[in-house]
């Protein structure tokens, strides 16, 4: 179905709840949040996209295949956790390095690491469910045919 307030809302929420889930994901080391709920987040984002103007559109803006990046975030979760055991420490403890940066003190951690591996890996869980509901003809979301930038196709009834 089209609707112009949907469509209209969700180009200016996306960017907000994109923009949200990265303040989530970098304050979850030392506070609620983290990787899991920033994933869910910016997830929830695409998720608005495809039902406002489809999964292709969604999909387009994405960038990243959903496979892919479940790929790359597993794969970073997993050497971030296995890296200590190289430097004989317990598995998965947070490694720290610090150094100056013009004048200020960084202090950098694996913990971040950790979570943006969570962060792409849920992205990518979430995105794979939603997109797969289109897949199927259960037409959850509006099609390219029907939707585009000028409205409803004269086609539609």
């Amino acid at each position: 179905m089209y609707t112009l307030i949907l469509r209209t809302a969700a180009k200016l929420i996306v960017p907000l709840l994109l923009l949200f889930s990265i303040f989530i994901l970098l304050r979850g080391h030392d506070e609620p949040g983290g990787g899991f709920i920033g994933g869910l987040i910016a997830a929830s984002a695409f998720a608005l996209l495809a039902a406002a103007f489809g999964t292709q559109p969604a999909r387009r803006a994405l960038i990243a295949n959903p496979l892919e990046l479940m790929s790359v975030g597993l794969a970073i979760a997993f050497v971030t956790g296995l890296f200590p055991l190289l430097l004989g420490q317990p598995l998965f403890s947070g490694l720290w390095v610090e150094f100056t940066l013009l004048g200020t003190a960084i202090k950098l951690g694996s913990p971040i690491i950790f979570d943006v591996g969570i962060f792409l890996l849920v992205v990518g869980t979430v995105l794979t469910v939603v997109f797969e509901l289109d897949t199927d003809g259960i037409s959850f979301f509006p099609s390219e045919a029907t939707v585009d930038a000028r409205g409803p196709s004269r086609t539609q009834p």
